[in-house]
Order: C-alpha cells, then sequence, then structure tokens
C-alpha cells in the first residue's frame, strides 16, 4: 500500500538560517514562499494552501513496510490539529518539530479518502519569535480556571463527613503542595481533555454529575462518591508530564510508565489518609476502592473492578466524561462542511455532528 501523499523528489534548500531549515525534500526556495492568510485548522478547506504558524503537538517516529522510518507530526492550534507526515531527512526535520513547539508550517491541506485530513510540507521552519499569538495556538477548557476553582471550593463545602473534609482540604485546598499541580495539568495525553487544566476541568465535572445523580438512587453515599470523584484521576499528577508552549506536549513520565496512574493515585491518598488522625477505616476502603476500580475492569487496568454503589457511579460518570470530552475533540478536528469524523479509537465508531438549524448556524458564523 502506498503513502498516502507520495514522497517529493528533492528541491533546492530554502536560503535561511541552517538552526531552522528543513532538508531539501520538504523545502522550496524562499521565493517561493506563500503569503496566504493564516485561517484556524478547522477553516481549512480541502485543497487550501497555507503558510502560518502551528503548534506540535505531537512528533513520533514511525516504521515503514520496508523498514525505514518517517516521522508523523501532529500539528494544530485552538481549534483543532491535524496529522503531516515526513519521508526524508528525519534528523533535520526533529530538531526543528519538536512535540510542544511553534513552528512555520507551508504546504497543502487536503482530505484524504482514507486516512483523512493531512498537510503535505512544502516547508517547515521554527517559528520566528513575534510572529504568532499564543493564545491562538492553545487548546484549552471552555471555562476559565478561576470559575472552576470557585466551583470546586463550592463543592468541597457541601461535603459534611468532617474526615472527608479534611481529606479534601489536605490535598486540593489552597495551601495544598498539590493543588498548584492539580490545577494545571492536563487530564490524558490524548482522547479527552489533553490540554492545561484538563485535570481540574475533568474531575470537577464527574464530581458535579455524581453528586446531582446520588440524589437520584438510594442508598449512595453522596460525600463518598464526590470525594472520590475528585481524586479518583491524583495519580495522574505524577504519571504525566506537559512540556513545550502552554503544556500542550503531553506524555508519560517513567514513573507513570512503571507503576501507572491508578497504583501512584491510590498510594498518594493513602498516605494522606494515614496522618489524618482517627480517619475511620470504612471510609479508607470506600474512598481506596473508588480510586483502585475507577476503571471499571482489569482490563483496562484497574486492579479490581467497581463493588460498592460509589465506586459503580463513579466508574459510569468518568467513563462518560472522557467520551463526550472524544466528541469535543473530535468536533474540533471535523473537516469543514463535515458531518462525520473518521473511526475514533476512543469511541469505536465514527462521530455524527449533524449540522445546526439555520438561526444558530448564522449566529455561529457571525462570532
Amino acid at each position: 500500500m502506498g503513502h498516502p501523499f507520495p514522497r517529493r523528489a528533492p528541491l533546492s534548500p530554502a536560503s535561511t538560517p541552517s538552526a531552522a531549515s528543513i532538508p531539501s525534500a520538504v523545502s522550496v526556495p524562499s521565493a517561493a514562499r506563500s503569503t496566504f492568510r493564516a485561517v484556524f485548522v478547522n477553516e481549512l478547506q480541502d485543497g487550501a494552501e497555507l503558510d502560518q504558524v502551528l503548534l506540535v503537538r505531537q512528533s513520533e517516529r514511525r516504521t515503514r513496510r520496508d523498514g525505514g522510518e518517517y516521522l508523523r507530526l501532529v500539528l494544530g492550534d485552538r481549534t483543532g490539529a491535524v496529522a503531516a507526515m515526513v519521508w526524508e531527512g528525519l534528523e533535520e526535520v526533529s530538531a526543528v518539530a519538536r512535540a510542544g513547539e511553534p513552528v512555520r508550517v507551508s504546504g497543502r491541506y487536503a482530505v484524504h479518502p482514507r486516512f483523512g485530513p493531512q498537510i503535505s510540507l512544502r516547508r517547515l521552519l521554527a517559528a520566528e519569535p513575534g510572529s504568532f499569538a499564543l493564545e491562538h495556538l492553545l487548546d484549552g477548557p471552555p471555562r476559565g480556571a478561576a470559575q472552576m476553582e470557585a466551583d470546586l471550593r463550592e463543592l468541597i463545602a457541601t461535603v459534611q463527613e468532617p474526615h472527608l473534609r479534611v481529606l479534601l482540604e489536605r490535598m486540593l485546598g489552597e495551601r495544598s503542595p498539590l493543588w498548584a499541580d492539580y490545577r494545571e495539568a492536563p487530564a490524558a495525553k490524548y482522547y479527552h481533555q489533553a490540554y492545561r487544566h484538563g485535570l481540574l476541568e475533568h474531575c470537577l465535572g464527574v464530581a458535579q454529575a455524581v453528586s446531582a445523580i446520588s440524589a437520584t438512587f438510594p442508598g449512595i453515599d453522596r460525600d463518598v462518591a464526590v470525594t472520590g470523584a475528585l481524586l479518583h484521576d491524583v495519580g495522574k499528577l505524577e504519571a504525566y508530564a506537559a512540556r513545550g508552549e502552554g503544556g500542550q506536549s503531553i506524555d508519560l513520565t517513567d514513573l507513570g510508565r512503571l507503576q501507572g496512574e491508578i497504583a501512584l493515585g491510590y498510594y498518594r491518598v493513602r498516605r494522606t489518609i494515614e496522618e489524618i488522625e482517627g480517619f475511620p477505616e470504612r471510609l479508607e476502603w470506600a474512598v481506596s476502592h473508588i480510586i483502585l476500580s475507577h476503571h471499571g475492569s482489569l482490563e483496562h487496568g484497574s486492579p479490581v473492578v467497581p463493588c460498592t454503589r460509589e465506586a459503580t457511579l463513579v466508574h459510569m460518570i468518568d467513563n462518560l466524561g472522557g467520551r463526550l470530552g472524544s466528541f469535543d475533540r473530535l468536533e474540533k478536528e471535523l473537516v469543514p462542511g463535515a458531518s462525520w469524523s473518521p473511526p475514533d479509537r476512543a469511541l469505536g465508531a465514527a462521530a455524527f455532528f449533524p449540522a445546526p438549524p439555520a438561526p444558530e448556524r448564522e449566529a455561529l458564523e457571525a462570532a
């Protein structure tokens, strides 16, 4: 099977500084530099030429069928991301296109019938300082971090059980050594809320939903469920590292690979509980079980499956939040005018986005 975009014959190298130059396989003479108006990724049309700054979300070497290597880049801005393949000159390109770095991209955007949207690169250079607005490149939550923090403080204040309140204050209180990282961290590497403040957004959303649903079903200890929801992903603070401009390059740490986020979260919460005098054993078991079982099954990384009402509720809402977050990600990457996304591994299917009614569509276009 051939490559989605055939490799180009070498062209003459660009007359740019060597530190930022890309090998001739993906270069053009400087006189041919494009002057197209920069547009957001979600506005690019099939066949569009582009010459603008994008952020390197991912930079990954992969193996071709013939045993050689190629470089797969994911380039994006705050509206979405698109792939680009580099077939030659990998060392030179890798030196410029590091994950988390802004780069100036010149090429052609096309929608392949099988492989989806990709950029066929002509030139890729380190972005000049002052040539881009960082806020245009960084993905993030729809709500501001200050508002989410206020909502979290309000939710913690509703927890009535005193030992659970102490646990939450010690781990997520404003003076907690953990809080700054919890507030800034991403929720995942790719599939949902993979951006700054994503963990706060995700855990708060799960906890708010758990709080609301607890009143619907009898027998649920709301305080336990809310506490477990706010802390269920705390292990990601040690399991993931965010680097680059605005923390947009996310990867597993050595500790994350060796132990996993569930084990890291369990031991962090367990150590804090052991420091709280008189913490009831039943509450320790209940909260720990939520953290250990929140992935729902052994094949998905949990050492145990949910065996309590509270753990079952947190797992279900956590899974729902992650899946709906995948819809947000796919909608940002949707080809303009399309209703269906490409098949997605997280959903196990393509996602459908119906066109909004005419008045709503006109309002969106006006915005």
